[in-house]
């Protein structure tokens, strides 16, 4: 009796991309409607300039207009801190198929020049 196991299937270079261009827009448009909301309810600005200093924050530039309340403060103090990680997350969520596939090709390189200095 044979035994039948799955084939893995190989995802392409270009859907490896595209599925991390997704993450990375879901992540980035989710964080900037909590940045949004936080601004808006927290420290009390209208919803543009809110979306203003959400997408300020999340790509690092740094707030336009400061909070004048404590809580407003501290809200923004926090999602400046999370913003930093999400940016440099999504980033490399981006770029890892492209170093994945240098990496492999590389590696292929590297290997082929070992068998030939064997010879």
């Amino acid at each position: 009796m044979e035994n039948h196991k799955p084939e893995k299937i190989k995802v392409g270079m270009h859907q490896e991309q595209l599925r991390g261009t997704a993450i990375m827009l879901i992540l980035l448009a989710f964080s900037l409607l909590i940045g949004m909301a936080g601004f808006h309810w927290v420290a009390k600005l209208d919803w543009t300039d809110s979306f203003l200093n959400a997408s300020m924050l999340l790509t690092g530039m740094g707030p336009v207009d400061e909070p004048e309340d404590k809580a407003g403060k501290i809200f923004a103090g926090i999602y400046a801190l999370y913003s930093g990680i999400v940016f440099l997350s999504a980033i490399a969520i981006f770029i890892y198929p492209f170093v994945e596939h240098a990496g492999k090709h590389l590696a292929g390189k590297i290997d082929d020049k070992k068998a030939d200095d064997c010879d």
